[in-house]
């Protein structure tokens, strides 16, 4: 019986987290509708998650587009692995790769840091003073971080699209002796506008789970300093694997047919 107890007891507080969380997300989500719009504070938040965001999602992608067209290239060496490394690194990295990495990079970066901010003002009971001022919470605090990095992420995406395609071709030129010409004329030729849009659509999403994961877990974190140690970590694990299995359902609906 004491098997099924701790059964139970998993699954029950399984069912109450996701009820919560989803309390949270419909909160998060009524507000940002509603008045009033604290517009200053989103501009501070998208530059907090955005443009400091910048240099590591910048350098995670043109390494990533060098190890790529590295690796298609000793894979495919015994096709025509110019047009091969060209085509199979602009899809790679604006299909999966430029979303993925740079929202995980952006993952372990911003909601480490939303969860350990609103953590600390919850057992400060700063969030209380806030609600006892009759300012709420939700659009004081969360709104604008959600706001900020559903904005921002495509717009990082899309400057590591950038990066990631030349970082394929810098190795490809530069080690790989390929054309230049060619290489830009078949990067060209095969790209296309679905491709891009799909990854900045899956950057959006993976903008509002990685806010939604760290205001959520920073907002009901308790138990002083080491309350806000888990709810750090909670955040970053549970953003990204969120992030890796909406990218698994987003990528079936996108390129199913």
């Amino acid at each position: 019986m004491n098997v099924f107890a701790i059964i139970g007891r998993v699954v029950l507080s399984t069912l109450a987290e996701i009820g919560a969380l989803s309390r949270f997300v419909w909160n998060a989500i009524t507000h940002i509708v509603r008045p009033p719009f604290f517009w200053r504070l989103i501009a501070q938040q998208m530059l907090r998650i955005g443009y400091f965001s910048l240099p590591v999602v910048a350098l995670t992608a043109f390494f990533t587009g060098g190890a790529l067209a590295l690796q298609i290239y000793y894979g495919g060496n015994s096709f025509n692995s110019e047009s091969i490394v060209a085509t199979i690194v602009a899809l790679g990295i604006t299909r999966e790769l430029g979303p993925v990495l740079g929202g995980l990079m952006v993952a372990g970066r911003v909601s480490a840091a939303i969860a350990a901010e609103l953590g600390t003002m919850r057992v400060t009971e700063q969030i209380d003073a806030l609600t006892t001022l009759s300012t709420n919470p939700y659009k004081y605090l969360v709104v604008p971080r959600v706001v900020a990095a559903v904005v921002t992420l495509p717009a990082l995406v899309f400057v590591a699209d950038i990066i990631g395609v030349m970082g394929g071709f810098v190795v490809g030129t530069q080690t790989l002796d390929f054309n230049a010409g060619v290489y830009i004329k078949n990067t060209v030729d095969f790209l296309k506008y679905d491709d891009v849009v799909s990854g900045l659509i899956k950057a959006g999403v993976f903008g509002f789970i990685i806010a939604i994961m760290g205001c959520f877990h920073g907002f009901n974190s308790k138990g002083g300093a080491q309350g806000v140690g888990r709810a750090t970590t909670n955040a970053v694990v549970t953003a990204s694997i969120l992030i890796l299995a909406a990218n698994y359902v987003m990528t079936s609906l996108l390129f199913a047919n």
